[in-house]
């Protein structure tokens, strides 16, 4: 089985962040939170590959999308 970044790289996901939070459930458990680029793949790849990390976790909560601003180059 292809550990949960693997999950995304197979399908060309790109990630744009990942930040780790201790779970204050037991200690050694962490939260994760990953920004993904919608993008730069296919709607499919996106949906399968959080599919298998939804089948490897223990529990995911999808936040949804949001729009991405930059600065104007002048």
């Amino acid at each position: 089985a292809l550990p949960i970044l693997g999950e995304f790289a197979r399908r060309g996901v790109n990630m744009t962040r990942i930040e780790s939070r201790p779970a204050r459930t037991v200690l050694g458990a962490y939260i994760f939170f990953f920004d993904l680029e919608a993008d730069t793949c296919t709607g499919e790849a996106l949906q399968e590959a959080v599919e298998a990390v939804e089948t490897k976790s223990i529990w995911l909560k999808k936040l949804g999308p949001f729009p991405v601003l930059s600065a104007k180059e002048e």
